[in-house]
């Protein structure tokens, strides 16, 4: 935890200019403030909440996010936390143990509490230099001509204007700030609704994460999702995260009550976990996913992370893009117009990956496409290899194995024929 001060600022505390104005304090906002106050930049990092706060989340960190800690600096905030090899995939009377591939990423991934983990993260860009302000709403957006000229704040009854050179936006699922600026989200693509719980567990220090894909209700219906069991560790209260997450579609839509779906999980969970407890602290959140939003740049600023739909459309994970959009967004600082140069760069990195996923996951709200792909799928190494890969964000321009280029051209296809692309 950090030690600096954690009230919300008064007028006089306030800065009046930024030469980069971050609004959201989460992974993606807070590794932009870091990594742009390491390169020289005058950073103010704001957010709407007092930090520590809660975020529901699974809290799994994918080797892909821990090499964004490692480029942060901060890969010793997992070091006392579980080291998890991969996944243990469940499912139709089958199971599968998969190993997290090696390759460019570490072979290795971890779970880390967001109270903690987005703490952590926005205390290292205050000590890296970024000057943090909590407790501020952004309300509204001056604007001159096409750039963004400042930001209007909320706090404490008051307001406080802060004049700007580059803005990024960070401020999650619903984006209040990006739908200032023209953000909108489109619900036509697959997008997740879940829930998450804590629970104290014999087993918080295992090596593996726990997914269910045959994810059923109470009443024993199937449903369009999966869970999971993520280890905290001890460090970590000796908790797991346990939690169901479930596609949908504007034509498909997810109409299901989370909480009792998410004890039923966990009571058909607990043994396998040595749960010692009901769930608790039960939270859900509703996700954009894969790119699925028009509006992501301007001249002078950018949506990251989940402000940009940047989340897996099939597992709704997005630390790991958060952290990655950040840094990216830092290195683009400074060129002319961000406009078309940002949904480039994002289509670049994500464009046929999300483009393919948010089609299988538009599949697999259909009422039979779940079993009839998961009950062979889950009997196949091969394939949940692939699915593990995928899930995890894994697959990069780098990969010339068939497994990678059948992906790649698979997105390709997608994208030819999709009626709204990533980030378009």
């Amino acid at each position: 935890m950090s030690a600096e001060k954690t009230t919300p600022p008064d007028a006089t505390s306030f800065p009046d200019h930024a030469d980069v104005l971050v609004v959201g304090a989460g992974p993606g906002g807070s590794a932009a403030a870091a990594h742009a106050a390491a390169a020289g930049r005058e950073v103010v990092l704001v957010d709407a909440a007092v930090f520590p706060r809660d975020k529901t989340c699974g809290d799994g960190l994918t080797p892909r996010a821990i090499a964004e800690l490692d480029a942060l600096g901060l890969g010793t905030l997992v070091a006392d936390r579980p080291r998890i090899d991969g996944l243990l995939l469940n499912g139709w009377g089958a199971r599968q143990q998969v190993r997290w591939p090696s390759g460019r990423f570490p072979a290795y991934g971890s779970a880390v509490a967001r109270t903690e983990f987005d703490d952590a993260i926005r205390a290292h860009a205050v000590r890296t230099g970024a000057r943090m302000v909590q407790g501020a709403k952004a309300v509204d957006v001056t604007m001159d001509g096409d750039r963004v000229a400042a930001v209007t704040f909320s706090s404490g009854g008051a307001t406080h204007t802060v004049r700007v050179g580059d803005l990024i936006v960070a401020d999650g699922v619903r984006s209040g700030l990006g739908k200032s600026l023209g953000r909108e989200w489109h619900r036509d693509t697959a997008y997740g609704v879940a829930a998450r719980a804590y629970a104290p567990s014999a087993r918080a220090d295992s090596h593996w994460m726990g997914s269910h894909l045959e994810l059923r209700g109470p009443d024993g219906e199937l449903l369009p999702g999966y869970g999971w069991v993520f280890p905290l560790g001890g460090a970590g209260g000796g908790l797991v995260n346990v939690g169901v997450g479930a596609l949908a579609m504007s034509k498909r839509p997810a109409h299901m009550a989370l909480r009792p779906i998410l004890e039923h999980y966990a009571a058909m969970v607990g043994d396998e976990w040595a749960l010692d407890g009901p769930p608790v602290r039960i939270a859900s959140a509703l996700l954009p996913m894969g790119g699925a939003v028009t509006g992501v740049a301007g001249r002078n600023w950018v949506l990251i992370g989940d402000a940009a739909a940047c989340v897996n459309p099939l597992n709704g994970e997005g630390i790991d893009y958060a952290m990655e959009t950040a840094r990216l967004a830092v290195e683009l600082l400074g060129a002319d117009d961000y406009t078309d140069r940002w949904r480039d760069i994002l289509v670049g990195h994500y464009g046929l990956a999300f483009s393919a996923a948010r089609r299988l996951a538009g599949l697999l709200t259909m009422p039979q496409a779940v079993p009839t792909l998961g009950r062979p799928g889950i009997r196949s190494p091969q394939l949940m290899s692939l699915v593990v890969r995928v899930m995890g964000n894994l697959i990069t321009d780098e990969d010339a194995d068939l497994v990678a280029r059948a992906w790649r051209t698979v997105g390709r296809i997608s994208s030819r024929i999709d009626p709204r692309p990533p980030f378009a």
